[in-house]
């Protein structure tokens, strides 16, 4: 292991977690994760080698079976495993999203019920925000929740679940006008139960999950839209049991989410960083390696440093969260900063390669299709910088 990328102030706890999950990450993952690319195959053995190593129930609280760690230990761990593939780091990421979202917000109730089950991974999760229509405009959601006695009636189409299909649990934001007098303060979100698989939904009438949606990269796990017809949920199925809370819920999750991105940005930067400087040192042109002429040299200084400032950064958006205090700036520059580099440093490294590199025998194809998934995911770099500036404004106003 080299010295990028190191993290001071780690527990020995979380030491023998980061190091089981990276002897993992390059026995099981990294020598099959290009095959499965490939082949878009969902990667069933990884998984449940995931939930033998307890993974899904990372911070979920001991008190439910979880292993109670910090966001910290759970975003270095993404880190590891987007090394490997990023596509497992979102299998992990939308489920422990929804289980922070019942952890911080459900009624006791919803987390006696959810929680041991999605720490042990029978229960996987799904988050659905997005529509067809709308992207980073929240506010113009359109599917719909009508109350009828105890139970609520849900009408619209979502889109871009990850999980959408092998998930059994879904955080579903939807308009339910009972809530205030602005937008943000009228949505809801739902904890919809369903059976994993796709097409109509045998355990839950009017639930379609129409197919996964064909994608340049981000492949194995299943993106999916999701389609609701007269779905009857349970009124105490409203996360935390009151209506109008579902925007403020959900912009908690995706600021963990945010977090999460950045670590993974910054794992797919560090596999890149390595194949690159292994490929740099075999390579020979004009009677000497790559890596011993000037302008490679040059492209390695920048990517490792570009590396460790994006995981230093991620780093600190953590442990900023962690200590109960407002992270939604540091979470958006980790996220920009990370998604940006990761963008640069995976194009440094297939130049590196030069032609091998548009090959599909070699690794660094699969991720020069990954890094710009991480662009938009959990917000554009255009949405973190509105909330950079904003939040640079609360914090820099002069007097009058």
């Amino acid at each position: 292991m080299g010295r990028l990328a190191q993290t001071d102030g780690l527990t020995e706890i979380q030491r023998d977690i980061l190091a089981t999950v990276r002897e993992f990450v390059d026995k099981e993952i990294i020598p099959v994760a290009t095959e499965l690319e490939h082949k878009d195959e969902y990667p069933t053995a990884i998984v449940e080698g995931m939930k033998e190593l307890g993974l899904f129930g990372l911070t979920i609280p001991e008190e439910y079976g979880g292993l109670g760690e910090s966001l910290l230990t759970y975003a270095l761990v993404v880190e590891e495993i987007a090394r490997g593939w990023m596509s497992v780091s979102g299998i992990v990421n939308t489920h422990f999203i929804v289980a922070h979202m019942i952890n911080a917000h459900g009624t006791q109730e919803q987390k006696d019920h959810f929680l041991p089950r999605m720490a042990a991974g029978e229960i996987r999760g799904a988050f659905s925000m997005s529509e067809p229509g709308l992207g980073s405009d929240v506010a113009a959601i359109s599917t719909k929740g009508v109350k009828d006695g105890n139970f609520y009636v849900l009408n619209g189409q979502k889109m871009w679940l990850t999980n959408g299909g092998t998930s059994s649990l879904v955080a579903v934001l939807c308009r339910t006008d009972e809530g205030g007098s602005t937008p943000y303060k009228n949505m809801t979100t739902f904890l919809v139960e369903k059976t994993p698989g796709f097409g109509a939904n045998p355990t839950v009438p009017g639930l379609t999950v129409p197919g996964k949606i064909e994608k340049m990269g981000y492949k194995g796990v299943d993106t999916t839209e999701l389609v609701l017809q007269d779905v009857r949920i349970p009124a105490d199925r409203i996360l935390g049991g009151v209506p109008g809370r579902g925007f403020y819920q959900m912009m908690d999750g995706v600021e963990v989410g945010r977090v999460n991105v950045a670590a993974r940005g910054c794992g797919v930067a560090r596999r890149a960083f390595e194949l690159g400087i292994s490929y740099a040192q075999q390579r020979s042109t004009f009677g000497k390696k790559i890596a011993e002429h000037q302008a490679i040299q040059f492209k390695l200084a920048e990517m490792a440093t570009k590396v460790e400032a994006a995981h230093q950064m991620m780093v600190m958006a953590a442990r900023k969260k962690d200590s109960g205090e407002r992270n939604d700036l540091e979470a958006g520059m980790a996220k920009y900063l990370a998604s940006e580099y990761c963008k640069e440093v995976v194009e440094d490294a297939f130049r590196i390669h030069g032609g091998y590199g548009f090959s599909k025998e070699y690794e660094i194809e699969r991720l020069y299709r990954e890094a710009p998934m991480l662009l938009i995911g959990e917000g554009t770099a255009e949405i973190q910088k509105m909330i950079i500036g904003r939040r640079l404004l609360e914090e820099y106003r002069i007097a009058g």
